[in-house]
Parts: C-alpha cells; sequence; structure tokens
C-alpha cells in the first residue's frame, strides 16, 4: 500500500522515481516493479536495495528532488534532517501509537471486533494499527469478551488459512517479548499471553507471537509510550471521554485514533477537542481514500506537505509563475510607469 500513495502520483506529476524498499521485506516492491513493466518506459520507475548507505546516497544526491518516507521515527528524523539540508522536500510519516476510545453506549458486538481487527490484523505491523483500548466507564465490562475473541485467533505462516502471521525478524520478536516483559513488570496484567503460541510443527522456529492483551496500563509504562508493532495490545480503564481526550492527546503520536460510540455529540467532542491526524467514528482504522490527504500529527510526520491528495501533487511538483506582456503596434500608448489596465478606448467598448 505505501509505495501505491508514492511513485503513481508523482509519475503522472511528470516526475521519474527511485523507490528503496525496507531491506527487511522488498518482496513486495519487487513485485509492484514487475507488475508496473509497459505501463511507462523504462527508467520511470527504478528500484535500489540497501541500508543506511542507501539512504544517505538519496538524501544527498542532486538529482533527486524530493524524498518521501514512511517508517520509524530514528529513520525519518534522519532523513528529514539529511534531506532537508540538501535542498530537498522531505514528506516523513513515522512512528505511531494509535488509540481507540470504546464508550459504554458504542455497539459493543460490532466495536469489538473492530478492535480485534485493528490490533491483531497484519499482525499488528501497521502504522494505522490500534495498539491502545480505551474502555470509558461501564465499557469496561467487555473487556473480557475482546479477550474470548482474541483467543480464538490463529497463529501461522502466511499462506495457511490464519488469524495471524509471524512478525518481520527475529529481533522484531525479541523486542515484542520485550515490551510484555517490561509491561508486566511495571505493573500491568497480562490477560492474554500470546508468546510461544501454538503453531504447524514443521514451522516452529518461526518469528510467532499471538494475540497479547495487557491490562491495566498506564502512560509511564514502555509498553503505552513506544511504539510495538506487534500484536500486543494495551487497555486503558478511564472514567470519562474528556480523561480518554486528555489521554490521547498527551501522547507524543499523532497519527491516527478511533471512537465508538451511538453519540454524535461524543464522537464531534473527539474531532475537534483530539490532537491526532486522522479521526475514525465507529471505523477502528482511519486511512482516508487518496482524494484526501494522510494526516498524521506531532511525531508521527514531520515534512513539507502529507501524503497524497492535493498536498500530493503539490509535494511532487513546484509552482511556476509566469508574468506576460503583449504589445499591439497598432495601439500606441506611451510609456507607462503604472500597473496595466484597460485603456477608455477598451472600456468605452466594452460598455457599448
Amino acid at each position: 500500500m505505501i509505495p501505491l500513495w508514492m511513485y503513481p502520483l508523482a509519475i503522472v506529476a511528470g516526475n521519474t522515481f527511485v523507490l528503496k524498499p525496507s531491506e527487511k521485506d522488498p518482496g513486495a516492491v519487487e513485485i509492484l516493479a514487475e507488475l508496473s513493466k509497459g505501463i511507462w518506459p523504462d527508467g520511470v520507475l527504478n528500484v535500489i536495495h540497501g541500508g543506511k548507505d542507501t539512504v544517505n546516497f538519496i538524501c544527498d544526491a542532486p538529482e533527486i528532488k524530493a524524498i518521501s518516507f514512511v517508517g520509524g521515527g530514528q529513520a525519518g528524523k534522519y532523513i528529514h534532517a539529511r534531506g532537508t539540508a540538501n535542498g530537498k522536500k522531505v514528506q516523513s510519516n513515522m512512528a505511531a501509537k494509535n488509540h481507540g476510545i470504546i464508550m459504554p453506549d458504542a455497539q459493543k458486538q460490532r466495536s469489538l471486533d473492530a478492535i480485534v481487527s485493528a490490533a491483531f490484523g497484519a499482525t499488528g505491523q501497521r502504522c494505522m494499527a490500534l495498539p491502545v483500548a480505551i474502555f470509558v466507564g461501564e465499557a469496561q465490562e467487555w473487556i473480557p469478551d475482546l479477550v474470548e475473541r482474541a483467543k480464538k485467533l490463529t497463529v501461522g505462516p502466511g499462506h495457511m488459512d490464519v488469524d495471524i502471521g509471524p512478525v518481520v525478524t527475529k529481533d522484531s520478536k525479541q523486542r515484542i517479548e520485550k515490551l510484555i516483559d517490561e509491561g508486566v513488570a511495571a505493573g500491568a496484567k497480562l490477560i492474554l499471553d500470546g508468546r510461544k503460541p501454538k503453531v504447524p510443527s514443521e514451522f516452529e522456529s518461526g518469528n510467532w507471537v499471538g494475540a497479547t492483551i495487557l491490562d491495566g496500563v498506564t502512560p509511564d509504562m514502555s509498553c503505552y509510550s513506544e511504539e510495538i508493532f506487534g500484536p500486543v495490545l494495551s487497555v486503558v480503564r478511564v472514567n470519562t471521554l474528556d480523561e480518554a481526550i486528555q489521554l490521547m492527546n498527551t501522547n507524543p503520536y499523532g497519527n491516527g485514533c478511533a471512537i465508538f460510540t451511538s453519540s454524535g455529540a461524543a464522537a464531534r467532542k473527539v474531532q475537534y477537542q483530539s490532537n491526532i491526524g486522522q479521526i475514525g467514528v465507529n471505523l477502528p482504522i482511519p486511512v482516508p481514500p487518496p482524494f484526501f490527504s494522510f494526516t498524521g500529527s506531532k511525531d508521527s510526520f514531520v515534512g513539507a506537505s502529507n501524503f497524497y491528495g492535493r498536498n500530493g501533487v503539490r509535494f511532487y511538483t513546484y509552482t511556476k509563475t509566469v508574468m506576460s506582456n503583449w504589445w499591439d503596434d497598432d495601439v500606441s500608448l506611451g510609456v507607462r510607469t503604472a500597473m496595466p489596465v484597460l485603456g477608455r478606448e477598451h472600456e468605452t467598448d466594452r460598455k457599448h
């Protein structure tokens, strides 16, 4: 999905494009490049691979005028700093910690299904995942039902009929498990443990983490403050909607959020008072359609303008202003020092 935010719009705007996928999972980009053959001439879409040296080449090469990046916060800030230092436009979507608010008046079954899907779908490895669920007031009574739903999710390789696939690397698996351990040590209650999930025997050595839920999470815990990027849901309990909004606004990230409610007033309150780029109402992953822009905020975005939509067109183009002055040799007006205006004879003609 992410490369399709970028190179189609850039090419339509008249540019060639250099695409560097993550060195950890470049396969999808290779498939997209293969599918693109014959659509435009060779050399319009180019794929290069590598790590930091390749990133530095993109940031430094004078032929490259603009950089689009989606990924982690540390890399995104580095690319923005180095790219802009070289006079390039940079748009950088970075880390996230999206929150979902569950109100007592929400439709229970649909809301819980949505949270499970958003928290654990794609193994939680997407910037628009929903890793924090804020249960307000009586909605906290639904947490056991949430656990029962998540327990039913199966884990295994993606070519099989499973709900949760592997995390991207062994290092990622170790980091996720470390953050789970730190949450428990800090006082969170592990109400669903997805470590060492049951998988087909021939795949036991894979990078598996199943659906995991930590209850009683507070903002001072690393499992809350850091982007886990795995199938781990942190449950926070509050008494009021105001507390939930304050919690979201205090968090340094502002990629997206959601509220589940039957109250238009509650939804409107979140829309106007939350400092978040994308807001979903009874919609867990509020990624906008392409004619609107992807509008992360706070530490989730830095750059010249947002991805796709009108802002995307502005990013992949530059504004050119043309001022023209044409002479009519049949009309002698002499030297004029004022701003050009219609002559009197033209005004008379126009009146007739």
